[in-house]
């Protein structure tokens, strides 16, 4: 799957649950829910257990920009990124003064992003839309990540948990693709409040109860150094 191919996953899946004005109707989907004072933060609330402001955020897969411009009310220095410019421009218009990307998180490099971050959230279902690019975009997650730096993300495990039409990426291959990336597991919980994540009835193997999963891990405290490739062309 090509960064292309998830994009196209996201529009078809957004589209089919919202319609063409699939951006529009997503934001104001939460602005009724808050208003009807549903939880909509849980997610900023789980940074704020993490990490203090003003940690330097980045939320990937921003969406319309839910996360951020609540992160950014608190005191963070956010920095929002999507692949799909429909869902970027809503957040723009909410918060014309934040630094919004449109960029493929697989290939978004700490130049682009403006330097490293403290944490990196990775909310809404942002892994299994991710899929096939899982690997690159934890290794470029690494990348983003300052020394010690913390990678949050949630993501649902069964069709129950997920928009229809967007597969599952199971645990094992999640906590896989961040680990192979040089990234180590810290926690697994099930809610973003971090209730305890099991695994079947006896606790090893089987499906994780609940449906859902919040990863939590952290960057090498030391940057590897890697060595400058020899040149082939002589002195």
């Amino acid at each position: 799957m090509t960064a292309a191919d998830a994009a196209a996953l996201w529009r078809r899946v957004a589209t089919a649950q919202h319609g063409p004005e699939y951006a529009r109707a997503y934001a104001e989907r939460f602005a009724a829910l808050a208003a009807d004072g549903a939880d909509v933060h849980g997610e900023a609330r789980c940074v704020q257990r993490l990490l203090p402001p003003p940690a330097r955020v980045l939320d990937a897969g921003c969406g319309t920009g839910r996360a951020a411009v609540h992160l950014a009310g608190l005191g963070y220095d956010v920095v929002g990124c999507d692949v799909d410019a429909a869902m970027v421009e809503v957040a723009r218009r909410e918060r014309p003064d934040l630094p919004w990307l449109v960029a493929d998180l697989a290939a978004l490099t700490p130049e682009a992003a403006g330097g490293r971050f403290d944490l990196v959230l990775l909310a809404g279902n942002v892994v299994p839309f991710l899929a096939a690019q899982l690997a690159a975009a934890a290794r470029r997650c690494a990348d983003l990540l300052r020394p010690g730096g913390l990678l949050v993300a949630g993501f649902g495990l069964d069709a129950e948990h997920l928009p229809e039409g967007c597969d599952a990426v199971p645990l094992d291959a999640a906590e896989g693709a961040f680990t192979g990336a040089g990234l180590r597991v810290e926690q697994r919980w099930s809610t973003w409040e971090g209730a305890e994540l099991t695994r079947g009835a006896d606790g090893d193997g089987g499906e994780v109860d609940g449906g859902y999963a919040v990863l939590v891990v952290r960057a090498a405290r030391v940057r590897e150094h890697r060595p400058a490739r020899a040149s082939t062309l002589g002195p």
